[in-house]
Parts: structure tokens; C-alpha cells; sequence
């Protein structure tokens, strides 16, 4: 996998509501909120969604072992940002306000969605 440069702005942050637009049958369609984002990578991991499961050996913690679930990362261009206002799958510009400061912006309702 290439890695991406660290100075790319990536239109999806933590804590926005995103939909997963291709990928996995099991994946394709869901919704979920943003819990982190790696840009080294170009990936983000969603709530819910894309699960993988590892094995664990018994320890202190987790004296039993097992299988765990978690999410694992997902490509940063599979998934769209969903609009707070309108509820829609949009994208997003950015623009500058009078005061200098930079916000994100909906291009379906211009609505802002939040500082940048």
C-alpha cells in the first residue's frame, strides 16, 4: 500500500457521520461515526463497521484468551461524509469567513458543518 504525504487534507475528521459507498457486501451501505482517522495511511475507522477478528492468547487482563472483535480501518475513499443539516451523502468545500477563520462547508445546503 503507497503511503500518502502528511500534508494532504483529508474532507472526513473524527467524529463526523460517514456511510461506506463500495467495498465488502457485509460493509457496502453503513453508516457509523468516524473514530479516528490515519493519514499516513489514507484510512479511517468507523463505529460498527468492518469488524476483524483476532486471537488472543490468555493474559493478566484477559485471563480466558479467545477471539476478539474490533473494527479495523477502511479506505478514506470508500467512504462519503453525510451532512448534519440535510441528512444527505454530499462532499465538502472550504471556505474562509470574515474573521480569517476556515470552515468546512456542505455543497448540497451550504451549511457549515464545522471549523477547520
Amino acid at each position: 500500500m503507497k503511503k500518502v504525504a502528511a500534508k494532504v487534507k483529508f474532507p472526513i475528521k473524527k467524529g463526523d457521520t460517514v456511510i461506506v459507498v463500495s467495498g465488502k457486501k457485509e460493509v457496502k451501505g453503513k453508516k457509523g461515526k468516524v473514530l479516528s482517522v490515519i493519514p499516513e495511511k489514507a484510512q479511517v475507522i468507523i463505529e460498527g463497521v468492518n469488524f476483524a477478528k483476532r486471537h488472543v492468547k490468555p493474559t493478566q487482563k484477559l485471563p480466558q484468551g479467545g477471539i476478539q472483535e474490533k473494527e479495523a480501518p477502511i479506505r478514506i475513499s470508500k467512504v462519503r461524509l453525510i451532512c448534519n443539516k440535510c441528512g444527505e451523502v454530499t462532499r465538502i468545500r472550504r471556505i474562509k469567513l470574515e474573521n480569517g477563520k476556515r470552515v468546512r462547508v456542505c455543497k448540497k445546503c451550504g451549511e457549515i458543518i464545522d471549523l477547520v
